[in-house]
């Protein structure tokens, strides 16, 4: 039997993650994951493949979603009151037009200060409706696609293994869920539906990696070619591109916490 051994939050997209031994998933993902998003002057938002030291923002939501903190190297720290009702202004995710309520000039100079660009932060706003793609349709807040990424521990171990370099942790490859118990890698590309803690999933699609992948999450330092060198050589998809971990959408909300079990309700052939 699978059971969650981790569980992590990214509350602004493309910076450091949360991990968490409970959370309330909801229909957009666990709690605070992708709320926020650093976009340039045009709204476009910012990502790790352009802007790798977005890794090195360690984000903290705290009072409920009321207030987010913010560290990194080399800047003083900043706590931001987050604003939920402010004006609404267009931002732009892979080319694909939303909104966003703007955290404000303080908020806006800190990131312009670490990143060494102009920038600015937003919040998904309340009434976001957003539609993602694949085999089960769901919602997400700032996420690239669906609402939770799934990796298996196997999965991982399996990689290492064929790279005959240093192993990598599981934070380069930014997961949700990760998960330990599955005998076989990859026993995540065949899972269709499951239940965990209170809550069930539907698989959506292969989580096709990026450059992202390449990033050192500790410094925001480029530390390619790993993984995608070896991904490469033996996890290339049908569709294109590289795939690790799976894409999954959220059927029913629930409270999960590391230690809960999965099962598995439907299964199908793998994508690869």
């Amino acid at each position: 039997m699978a059971t969650v051994t981790e569980l992590r939050y990214y509350p602004v997209k493309g910076c450091g993650g949360v991990s968490a031994a409970r959370a309330e998933l909801t229909p957009a993902g666990l709690a605070h994951d992708r709320e926020f998003m650093v976009v340039d002057e045009l709204g476009v938002f910012r990502s790790q493949r352009r802007d790798p030291l977005l890794a090195a923002v360690r984000p903290v939501v705290l009072e409920g979603g009321q207030v987010l903190a913010l560290a990194a190297a080399g800047v003083e720290p900043l706590t931001v009151a987050v604003d939920t009702e402010g004006p609404r202004r267009e931002v732009r995710l892979f080319g694909a037009p939303f909104l966003g309520i703007d955290q404000g000039k303080e908020a806006a100079d800190w990131f312009s200060e670490v990143l060494g660009v102009p920038s600015r932060l937003v919040r998904v706003p309340p009434e976001h409706d957003r539609v993602t793609d694949g085999l089960t349709p769901g919602t997400s807040g700032y996420a690239d696609s669906s609402a939770v990424h799934l990796l298996s521990r196997a999965t991982l171990d399996r990689f290492n293994e064929l790279s005959g370099a240093a192993a990598l942790s599981v934070d380069r490859f930014r997961p949700n869920l990760v998960v330990d118990g599955w005998p076989e890698p990859h026993t995540e590309d065949l899972v269709r539906r499951l239940t965990v803690g209170g809550a069930e999933l539907g698989y959506t699609k292969l989580a096709i990696r990026c450059a992202v992948t390449m990033v050192d999450q500790s410094s925001g330092a480029k530390a390619g070619p790993e993984p995608l060198r070896t991904l490469a050589r033996y996890r290339r998809a049908a569709a294109g591109g590289v795939a690790f971990g799976s894409k999954f959408s959220v059927l029913r909300p629930g409270s999960l916490r590391v230690g809960d079990e999965l099962s598995v309700s439907a299964w199908g052939p793998s994508e690869l």
